[in-house]
């Protein structure tokens, strides 16, 4: 029941948020939206648990990171139309760190937690190392490369070039989908030992998994628009303590990707470490090969010049990242070694965003 009333309680306060009540209440209603927020969180893993055991592997993890990633687009681009041209820059800080957050953050939690627990964990080799060739080139190419090309000036490409790298993004996305649920599914099943799954879960009825879709759906919906919500007092909170506009693109990412980021933790707890891994670098992907292309289309249809290239620090730690996650992941083994480099590139990151 929790899991039905806490998406329910969400949306009431998001109607209270815009009839008024948050200036009436001030901060005591402030915390109500966080609280909804955190409740709506846990409540979307919840109901993706159910969904994923219903459709199965890869297809479970793949339902959740494009209905996050979806909404995280949504989000992204309401922002910049509100925003104006002002807020192009503001996509390049979202996905650099989701990308950060899932390569580093989740995947080092994760391995970290994994291995705490079960000493070393295996997995697939050949769907990893697929996601991670992908996530490589995506990620250079959207954000790396704009800085050298030479059409225009400062990090971002002509509208030509734009278009261009759009649809390859799209085209490497969308390749990638096809070959973990259809050409190469079996890449990116749970390990099998002694002729049995990792961990074996009972199916859930047909009408539950239905449910919980449709739940799954309000809360992530919730979520995103709890965040927008909130996105005014957290602006003001960043700017009166100095904090880098980069800050705000770090929360947001942190705030959509949470629902996977706990999913993602709670499997590598059970063993099932090729979900989780399959959770994170699927997140990521998603993240990159459908927000550039959506906010691609809005910078054409508006004119706006779309802010894509990182800066130098973030240019390296993306490369590290990059490098270390191949090099850690290549083995189909891990431990609590793995997972203590990448928190540690994590924690770089986010000290060095905070005093650059």
């Amino acid at each position: 029941m929790w899991s039905a009333i806490a998406p329910g309680a969400a949306w009431i306060l998001l109607a209270g948020s815009y009839l008024g009540m948050g200036e009436a209440f001030g901060i005591f209603y402030t915390a109500l939206l966080v609280a909804g927020l955190l409740a709506s969180v846990i409540a979307a893993v919840f109901h993706a648990e159910i969904v994923a055991h219903r459709v199965g592997e890869p297809y479970g993890t793949l339902v959740l990171a494009i209905a996050v990633t979806a909404i995280e687009v949504a989000l992204i681009v309401s922002l910049m139309i509100a925003g104006g041209e002002a807020a192009t820059g503001l996509a390049r800080d979202t996905v650099f760190a989701a990308v950060m957050i899932i390569l580093n953050g989740m995947v080092g939690l994760c391995l970290l937690a994994g291995g705490q627990r079960h000493g070393e964990q295996t997995f697939g080799l050949y769907g990893v190392s697929a996601a991670l060739a992908t996530l490589a080139a995506i990620s250079v190419l959207t954000m790396v490369l704009p800085n050298y090309t030479t059409t225009t000036p400062g990090p971002a490409y002509s509208r030509s070039q734009l278009a261009f790298i759009a649809t390859v993004s799209l085209v490497l996305y969308g390749t990638f989908v096809l070959v973990q649920t259809v050409r190469h599914r079996e890449y990116f099943l749970p390990k099998i030992v002694d002729g049995t799954e990792e961990v074996s879960v009972a199916v859930p009825p047909a009408k539950m998994a239905a449910i919980s879709a449709a739940l799954l759906l309000a809360c992530l919906i919730g979520v995103v628009l709890l965040a927008k919500s909130l996105s005014p007092t957290l602006e003001a909170v960043l700017a009166r303590i100095g904090a880098p506009k980069a800050l705000l693109g770090i929360i947001i990412a942190a705030i959509v990707l949470l629902p996977e980021s706990i999913a993602a933790y709670q499997a590598a707890r059970a063993n099932r470490l090729q979900t989780s891994l399959n959770l994170a670098l699927g997140s990521a992907l998603a993240s990159i090969g459908l927000t550039i292309p959506a906010v691609a289309i809005v910078s054409l249809v508006t004119g706006w010049t779309l802010s894509l290239g990182i800066d130098a620090k973030s240019t390296v730690l993306l490369l590290l990242s990059l490098v270390v996650a191949t090099l850690s992941l290549g083995t189909g083994r891990t431990t609590v070694m793995q997972g203590t480099v990448h928190l540690v590139i994590f924690a770089v990151y986010l000290f060095t965003t905070i005093v650059p």
